[in-house]
């Protein structure tokens, strides 16, 4: 069987079963988070583990560093990996964008068009094609680094300025009190803390605080 339909609403019509009938294996293949968008394919097997409180089939997740971009979506990663899934970063290019279910389907996703329609999908579960995907993305997945320890190899190294700084926004000093302490302007703190923020890849100040927490420079 080889299918192809356009966009996700038709994916799930189509094939939509198919992510509430696993039982041994799920393997994701994507560039971020937003890939796979629509709520009903994304939350089919959410709901399966839900269900039992834990993974009960291995879950496999092989992402880009796009899937690291912003706060939610590393917190979202971290309540997967906390109820059994397995998350791999590939610095390198993904052969392809899909998913495996029990070795028996695959669910390819062609590239967005330029166009910025919607995107065609095959869905197939002829073993040669199948078994030949799964290859592909289990050499990936053995090239990749866990969640974990690619987090630690991309964090960023804050001089002794840029710690003092970070302790002052974890204490929860005014700006005007932070920089009294540290000894500086208050328009020289202020464009430390802007600085900070954008070295930790964060959006405010209480993100900078939990991105510091996540990568190990709180303590």
């Amino acid at each position: 069987m080889v299918i192809t339909v356009r966009g996700e609403t038709e994916l799930v019509a189509r094939a939509g079963h198919l992510f509430a009938t696993v039982k041994d294996e799920f393997v994701c293949a994507a560039r971020d988070l937003n890939t796979w968008g629509q709520p009903e394919a994304r939350e089919a097997v959410n709901r399966r583990v839900s269900a039992v409180g834990h993974v009960a089939f291995t879950v496999r997740k092989l992402l880009t560093p796009a899937a690291l971009a912003d706060e939610d979506g590393r917190r979202h990663l971290r309540q997967i990996i906390a109820r059994g899934a397995q998350v791999r970063i590939s610095a390198s290019p993904l052969p392809c964008e899909t998913i495996v279910i029990d070795r028996s389907f695959a669910i390819l996703a062609e590239a967005v068009p330029a166009s910025g329609g919607p995107r065609e999908y095959t869905v197939t579960n002829t073993p040669s094609v199948v078994g030949g995907v799964w290859s592909l993305l289990e050499a990936a997945w053995q090239a990749a680094t866990g969640f974990d320890d690619y987090l630690r190899s991309d964090r960023p190294q804050l001089d002794a300025g840029g710690r003092a700084v970070l302790r002052m926004l974890g204490d929860g000093h005014t700006d005007e009190s932070a920089a009294r302490r540290l000894g500086l302007s208050l328009r020289t703190y202020r464009r430390r803390v802007a600085e900070l923020l954008a070295v930790l890849e964060a959006g405010s100040r209480f993100q900078a605080g939990v991105r510091a927490g996540e990568l190990g420079l709180t303590g």
